[in-house]
């Protein structure tokens, strides 16, 4: 059986005609759409892009497609010819891609370069918060300069064994000053990151070791557009429906979950 098999194409995209695109957090099931209601309320994120932007994941898309058809055709034929009219001018956007078969971890790197350069705020969103020392050392470092830092992550799990992981990984962040809230009314899936009023990420990019390093992702960067008042405003309403973790919480755990938790971690690599 072949290794490459644990690498998914977790990435969502949908592109209309070469001029506008769609990518973040939101698959095609009846759950994603609260139609079948599986963990609680499903809360989630995407995207919309328009304007030369588009052609990156366009790319992104083709790629994909050519090597699983076996085909090579001529990409430009999809490219849409925009006019000066067509332009409208809302900050910078740069889709982004990341693959496992290389030797650059793309998303975790968009990420760590956020976190340290905000100067006032970080807000993120995830579903899991599987992490390495590298990603815990950072939001760490970051609460302790001053920043404030905040993390959503569920609250009613889909996979119970990943969550446990999760929960034992707040601890170490809430004692170094991180705030973590987990989202009351279900499952959050959306993956955001907001910083600073100037800066955001959308995207398909769980804060996991799959994310990271096994899958193949997807986002969009953007910086001084409107968007990025958007996702902070998201976030914002968002807390008002989550409920804080306390160090006083943390310590009421029953001490089989807190063992449980951590013999898990161990195997964080494969979640």
């Amino acid at each position: 059986m072949s290794a490459r098999i644990n690498n998914r194409d977790h990435r969502k995209i949908a592109i209309i005609d070469g001029h506008t695109a769609f990518t973040g957090g939101i698959n095609l099931a009846d759950e994603y759409i609260n139609e079948v209601k599986k963990h609680g309320y499903w809360k989630d994120t995407a995207i919309m892009i328009r304007g030369e932007a588009v052609w990156n994941m366009t790319v992104m898309f083709l790629s994909m497609w050519d090597y699983l058809s076996g085909i090579d055709e001529d990409f430009d034929k999809f490219r849409y010819k925009f006019t000066i009219k067509d332009q409208i001018y809302d900050g910078y956007f740069q889709p982004f891609s990341d693959s496992p078969f290389d030797d650059e971890t793309v998303g975790e790197t968009v990420y760590l370069n956020l976190l340290n350069k905000a100067r006032r705020y970080v807000y993120i969103t995830t579903p899991y918060l599987v992490i390495d020392y590298k990603m815990t050392q950072a939001l760490a470092s970051a609460a302790k300069s001053g920043i404030d830092v905040r993390i959503i992550t569920p609250h009613i799990e889909d996979k119970w064994y990943v969550h446990a992981v999760t929960r034992a990984n707040y601890r170490f962040l809430v004692e170094s000053g991180v705030k973590i809230y987990e989202y009351t009314p279900g499952f959050i899936h959306s993956k955001t990151l907001v910083s600073d009023d100037e800066y955001a990420v959308v995207g398909t990019i769980n804060m996991d070791y799959r994310s990271f390093y096994l899958h193949f992702e997807c986002g969009v960067w953007t910086y001084k557009s409107k968007s990025v008042l958007d996702i902070k405003g998201d976030f914002l309403s968002t807390l008002e429906v989550c409920t804080e973790i306390t160090m006083d919480m943390i310590n009421k755990t029953k001490w089989y979950k807190t063992l449980m938790g951590t013999l898990l971690r161990i195997f964080a690599p494969l979640m």
